[in-house]
């Protein structure tokens, strides 16, 4: 192989590489009002529609499981979505919210 067909087959894979997209976390349903019902919805319920969360933690008090999706490209903006469900004592949703900036979903009536 000469050497320009080298440099120029490495300079093609790091600008592929570079333009690559990453995502972080598992994609997860987009949450409707339907599905999470503060009082009613529970952890069982919670981990078959979504999914087991990305992170869980304790505010003031309560029990919290966060959904995290984060999709990164080099010469792209990031995109994610987040859902934030905050749970009582008793392994019930006492709170939910739910951000996104995915294209497909910004806009989009999500109720």
């Amino acid at each position: 192989m000469s050497d320009l067909y080298r440099r120029t087959v490495s300079l093609g894979c790091f600008i592929l590489l570079l333009a690559g997209c990453v995502a972080v976390g598992e994609e997860f349903r987009t949450p409707t009002a339907q599905m999470i019902k503060n009082g009613v919805t529970t952890r069982a319920e919670l981990l078959r529609l979504f999914g087991s969360p990305t992170q869980v933690g304790i505010e003031d008090g309560n029990q919290t499981w966060t959904w995290v999706y984060v999709r990164a490209g080099s010469f792209s903006r990031n995109l994610s979505k987040e859902l934030h469900v905050t749970l009582t004592d008793r392994g019930v949703v006492k709170s939910y919210s739910y951000t996104s900036s995915l294209p497909e979903e910004v806009g989009r009536d999500i109720r």
